[in-house]
């Protein structure tokens, strides 16, 4: 498939099906226009798959001709090892055809891990993949895992009006993310009916008939329509031959590299999911960017550490820098400056009474050490901050712009002048 997991089957599907709820469902503008306000009475899958196949069939051509328009020949099939420098590759027709290479790199990306003790069907009990293809939208679903895939897709069903259960065996979610933040988005996906199970894990998934019975080690039982697992992902490099190249991967499928994103072997890098964290569809490309860079002798700087992390649940996240319990750990001072999107014109304007920024300053200099943005269009402003800390900029720049009004980016400067307040009255008193 051109574009893999992220063209096809991962990233642009979930998120053009998040904008199709969204926009089907009305949901963003229920605080204008009423709780009951709908696009759509009954939306159907047929409804949201419309959006999502549109979108991979444009940007399967994108890639397409961006491949013939830099004259790169593509190979249709399955490739393993051979050895270092050849690959054998299945075309389907029954006959291997043999390539080889100087340089090689493995881009494989990963596929959602399937315990073994659960019995997929893709129907009543599926995975990430799965779940996009479901033959209509299900009255209520347990979602096994709390982590960024699972919560995307839990939000996403339960805008649709399903009856959605987390069951998570940690005490908490998305705990790389800041604390406020996360309180905020379970505040709004119980508010959407959503239902949490924390220190709890499925012990048994039963198929009947008509649902599923999903029962929990502390003996609880949840009956649902579906049982989505999201128990992570497992790199697809089991069919790739990687002995006969002198390599190796882990459990779960991955392949470590160095720096430069090179393998054990000299000549063979690897890049994307099949490396392990951050295991995101833009750093993916960056280090396949650069690996290629190295492995053709071009210079290259080295990938920038300030990388923005984007979670598209409804309301989306995105943050970039430290948390405030890293700081905290860390015995680093830092003050708060926070914008509500409520006090902003634009937030009225696009019916967003609940979203928020928050930056994370450094009192002695007035240095971002954190953007954190919960709301609409998070995932696009956090790069405003992300461009001022990787630029070496302070709050006072902040504080001195001038921002288009009306514009939710206005919330950085009413973020930057809260900080610079509080920094200011600290000053006052403690010299």
């Amino acid at each position: 498939m051109i574009g893999g997991v992220c063209i096809n089957t991962g990233t642009v599907p979930s998120k053009t099906l998040r904008e199709a709820v969204l926009y089907l469902t009305g949901l963003s503008q229920r605080d204008l226009y009423g709780s009951n306000y709908r696009v759509k009475e009954d939306i159907t899958v047929s409804d949201l798959a419309a959006r999502t196949q549109h979108v991979i069939a444009r940007q399967t051509d994108v890639i397409r001709n961006q491949l013939a328009r830099n004259h790169i020949v593509m190979l249709t099939g399955t490739a393993r090892f051979a050895d270092a420098h050849t690959l054998q590759v299945d075309g389907g027709d029954g006959r291997d055809n043999k390539v080889t290479a100087d340089k090689i790199i493995v881009a494989a990306g990963t596929r959602p891990a399937r315990p073994d003790s659960v019995d997929f069907d893709d129907r009543t009990i599926v995975d990430s993949d799965g779940v996009i293809n479901l033959e209509a939208v299900p009255r209520s679903m347990v979602v096994v895992g709390a982590g960024v895939i699972g919560m995307e897709y839990a939000s996403m069903f339960a805008a649709l009006g399903t009856k959605v259960t987390v069951v998570e065996r940690r005490e908490k979610m998305l705990d790389f993310c800041d604390d406020e933040i996360i309180e905020s988005l379970k505040y709004h996906l119980r508010d959407l009916s959503v239902t949490f199970r924390f220190g709890e894990e499925v012990a048994a998934v039963e198929r009947h008939s008509t649902a599923a019975l999903c029962i929990l080690k502390s003996g609880k039982k949840i009956v649902a329509d579906t049982v989505m697992y999201s128990a992570g992902r497992q790199g697809q490099t089991e069919g790739l031959n990687l002995e006969a190249a002198g390599l190796t991967a882990d459990r779960r499928g991955r392949i470590e590299v160095d720096a430069n994103y090179r393998t054990a072997v000299e000549n063979i890098y690897a890049v994307g999911d099949v490396i392990g964290f951050p295991a995101l569809a833009s750093t993916s490309m960056e280090q396949g960017r650069l690996a290629a860079h190295h492995a053709c002798g071009e210079p290259a700087r080295v990938m920038h550490t300030l990388q923005p992390i984007g979670i598209y649940t409804i309301p989306e996240i995105s943050f970039v820098g430290k948390t405030e319990d890293e700081l905290t750990d860390s015995a680093t001072p830092f003050e708060v400056g926070i914008a509500r999107y409520r006090e902003l014109a634009r937030g009225q304007i696009v019916g967003d009474s609940y979203g928020m920024l928050k930056l994370l300053v450094a009192p002695d200099d007035g240095r971002l050490l954190g953007v954190h943005v919960f709301g609409t269009g998070a995932t696009e402003i956090v790069h405003i901050g992300q461009a001022v800390m990787g630029c070496g900029g302070t709050v006072d720049y902040l504080v001195d712009a001038v921002f288009n009004y009306p514009t939710l980016s206005e919330a950085y400067k009413v973020a930057a002048l809260d900080a610079s307040n509080k920094i200011r009255n600290i000053t006052r008193i403690d010299g």
